[in-house]
């Protein structure tokens, strides 16, 4: 019960720290590109990053990967998915379905994690891959359950994010916003412990999970543009100057620490049902409760989604 109110006390900190990052994103006034910002500067990832790498991945005994997707790591695996990913985008952005901004977003973020691996910025390039591989097929399981009408079997997050996009209640970045949360709060707990926190040295796997935080600040400005021309023309017209993106930024970097965390627990309860069954209750709650915050943000409404629809209408190409 100590555990359990002291994980409970976390979760509480980290959605109040979302909606203090959220409130600064739409409160702030605009702000300077220059680095006498004060806002700019408390959000820096050069003082943000220290401070995670110092955060130590608990220790966690080597368990090798089982699973039946991407067995031995090898990169095909990524192109599989990315031409998943496409065949899956078409016929979204063709009919302007709002899922067509997570499956183009997430396109995106797959081909970057593809071409640092090509580029060798991963230490263990097997183990990345992997994660990549059964990640992704967690989305397409959730979409394939979603759009089956089998929702009783869709994660809380999930069910939130996937209602909004079919009622047509957020904004663009709304969606986007609704539908990162619940991928990475929800689903990446359970990848990074099925794939293995550990490698068979005992090393820890933590610093690529945490170097990939930098290559997600590159990915925001182009992903936010290309959404805004094919889907949603106000989706990236919330511009505090350099402030918007490092909110984002800040708030990945927070979710992706918080993930971590909660793998560690899964993995530390594998064999014991009871306490499992608390931690996987305490992810799914923290997703869904991260969800909720997010509708309250007034810029990720949608008062005129007719707006967005008749635009992608003639841009979604």
């Amino acid at each position: 019960m100590q555990l359990r109110s002291h994980r409970a006390r976390s979760l509480r900190g980290a959605a109040l720290a979302l909606v203090a990052a959220l409130s600064l994103s739409v409160a702030s006034p605009p702000a300077q590109a220059d680095d006498t910002d004060p806002l700019a500067q408390l959000l820096s990832p050069s003082l943000e990053d220290p401070i995670i790498s110092l955060l130590a991945a608990l220790p966690t005994p080597y368990r090798p990967y089982t699973g039946p997707i991407c067995v031995t790591g090898d990169p095909q695996c990524i192109v599989d998915v990315i031409a998943e990913m496409q065949d899956r985008l078409a016929p979204l952005a063709a009919s302007c379905s709002h899922d067509s901004i997570f499956a183009l977003a997430y396109l995106r973020v797959t081909q970057n994690v593809k071409a640092a691996a090509d580029n060798g910025y991963f230490s263990d390039r097997g183990w990345l891959t992997q994660i990549d591989a059964v990640f992704a097929q967690k989305y397409f399981d959730t979409m394939d359950a979603w759009n089956a009408g089998n929702t009783a079997v869709v994660p809380h997050a999930w069910r939130i994010a996937l209602t909004a996009s079919h009622d047509r209640t957020m904004s663009g970045l709304g969606d986007f916003m609704l539908n990162m949360n619940a991928h990475i709060n929800n689903d990446f707990p359970y990848v990074l412990e099925q794939v293995g926190l550990t490698a068979a040295d005992g090393s820890t796997h933590k610093p690529d999970h945490n170097a990939y935080n930098d290559r997600l600040d590159s990915l925001y400005h182009p992903v936010f543009d290309e959404e805004a021309a094919r889907f949603d023309p106000k989706f990236n017209k919330v511009d505090a100057g350099p402030v918007d993106e490092l909110v984002v930024s800040t708030i990945m970097r927070g979710w992706r620490e918080m993930v971590w965390r909660h793998a560690e627990a899964l993995a530390a309860t594998r064999g014991i049902p009871v306490l499992r069954k608390i931690v996987q209750k305490e992810i799914e709650e923290y997703a869904a409760t991260q969800a909720q915050l997010i509708k309250l943000v007034p810029i990720f409404l949608a008062p005129a989604s007719p707006d967005r629809d008749a635009w992608c209408a003639t841009h979604h190409g």
